[in-house]
């Protein structure tokens, strides 16, 4: 029988933290003179109840995890603070039920950026800026996730990334506790410089906070309807586009450039496959634009940049409606929703070292085909890659593509439409925000689906966070059975 108080332990820690950020948006809605901040205030001292209730009860002396207990402790984890999260959503003045309060706390928390909510701008200030902190926790906490957690568990190729903190000969410092707290600190250099160049580029102060927090955690949630379109100013969008591609990157290789590998970035084979991709669909949405829509070629530029950015990065901001740039760009947006960004980065998606793995593996087989008797070895990075590597990303592949159908097959069977079922399922389980079509597109939210689709999508959202297998395992005999 499995030991779940080191388990419940661990959430008892992150719910009695999340309880200290609640108070961060009481103390917004009390300095506006809004009553919410009761709301928060409540909130906080439940979740604060259960979190050192729950600590002090299953605290077992040890911090050791076995590998069972590591699967369980990260969906339970991430579903505890969901489901406390959700309480400010539900009981505020927005009179939400608590379905769209869970869909709104699942999107925060696993920075997708979907959202139930319309007329942000009217919204009770502690309200933005809880949605803003909860995508900043959950984008820290994706990245902690996937440097100390991931590796270990195996999780769809992750183990790959687990040379960077067992060899010693490439720690960035010595102790994973040590890096984790490092990167930390970096994250929050990035949120501040982010602010500050918001705040220099003209958005206010509150605004500028709230946008950088969720740019950094690539979420996506803003203070308006009409995202960072709203502000129509290309500075804004400059700030964001390198808000954005910094959340994107390897948090550990910036620790490495602090530490005196300056290169370590520019030799990094995915941070080179991730930016060339970039730039060229860029390119491929810039000259659609200035020669189909007849723009120019600094609209069309800035226009192309600021979404493909956005929409590959899984942030989620919007400065147009891109359905509207003609029949080339609803395919091209479907299909870059899946592609994300940088394995230890707080970007959703497949990771684009899947896609190195498994071209890897296509050249190799490739070769064995014209040279039956070759030897041929798949290298990612200029290290060899292992059979158990490649086997697992091959059924990230198979899986991913499997719950995909199956979601989109489900939101169909509930009566969506052919295009928002479609897409409402790539961008939950891909963490991207909005989907296509008139209902959930860019310019719309989802707010008018029915419940059980929420829930579908919800489930969607925390798959794809964690990164599918960490999930699904849980619903195994196997994995019951030890």
């Amino acid at each position: 029988m499995m030991d779940f108080r080191p388990v419940f332990m661990v959430i008892g820690i992150l719910l009695a933290v999340l309880s200290l950020v609640m108070c961060i948006p009481a103390a917004v809605d009390l300095m506006a003179g809004h009553s919410d901040w009761v709301v928060f205030a409540f909130s906080a001292a439940l979740t604060l109840f259960v979190g050192v209730a729950l600590a002090l009860t299953c605290n077992t002396g040890s911090t050791k995890f076995t590998v069972r207990q590591a699967f369980v402790m990260t969906t339970m984890s991430w579903l505890a603070l969901t489901i406390f999260a959700a309480l400010p959503f539900r009981f505020a003045e927005l009179n939400l039920s608590y379905t769209d309060a869970f869909f709104e706390a699942m999107s925060g928390i696993t920075t997708t950026g979907s959202t139930v909510l319309t007329d942000l701008e009217f919204a009770p200030p502690g309200i933005l800026m809880w949605r803003a902190l909860l995508q900043w926790v959950g984008g820290i906490g994706i990245i902690v996730m996937a440097i100390a957690v991931l590796p270990i568990l195996r999780v769809g190729g992750m183990q790959l990334f687990r040379m960077e903190s067992s060899d010693a000969s490439d720690k960035a410092l010595p102790r994973a506790a040590q890096i984790a707290t490092a990167i930390a600190i970096i994250y929050l250099v990035f949120s501040v410089m982010c602010a500050v160049g918001y705040w220099a580029a003209g958005m206010d102060g509150f605004d500028a906070i709230a946008h950088a927090m969720t740019t950094i955690a690539t979420g996506g949630f803003s203070t308006s309807d009409g995202s960072l379109g709203a502000f129509n100013n290309p500075w804004i969008d400059i700030v964001a586009i390198c808000g954005m591609l910094a959340g994107s990157l390897p948090f550990v290789l910036y620790l490495k450039t602090l530490r005196g590998d300056w290169t370590s970035l520019a030799k990094d084979s995915q941070v080179q496959w991730f930016l060339t991709f970039v730039v060229g669909v860029i390119a491929l949405a810039t000259v659609w634009l200035w020669f189909d829509g007849g723009r120019g070629l600094g609209d069309a530029l800035r226009a192309a940049s600021f979404n493909v950015v956005s929409i590959i990065t899984g942030t989620g901001y919007a400065t147009e409606d891109y359905q509207l740039w003609g029949s080339f760009a609803m395919p091209v947006f479907f299909f870059i929703m899946f592609v994300g960004g940088c394995a230890g980065s707080t970007t959703c998606g497949i990771k684009v070292f899947r896609f190195q793995v498994l071209y890897a593996a296509a050249t190799t087989q490739f070769k064995h085909l014209t040279q039956p008797h070759g030897v041929f070895i798949p290298y990612y990075n200029r290290r060899p890659i292992d059979d158990e590597v490649i086997i697992s990303v091959l059924s990230f592949f198979f899986v991913f593509g499997a719950a995909f159908a199956v979601l989109a097959l489900s939101l169909g069977i509930l009566g969506l439409d052919f295009i928002t079922a479609i897409s409402s399922a790539a961008t939950a389980i891909a963490n991207v925000g909005p989907a296509l079509g008139p209902i959930a597109g860019p310019s719309g939210t989802f707010q008018d689906l029915p419940d059980a689709a929420k829930w579908l999508l919800s489930i969607g959202m925390l798959l794809g966070r964690l990164e599918l297998f960490t999930v699904i395992i849980l619903f195994t005999r196997a994995f019951w059975r030890g």
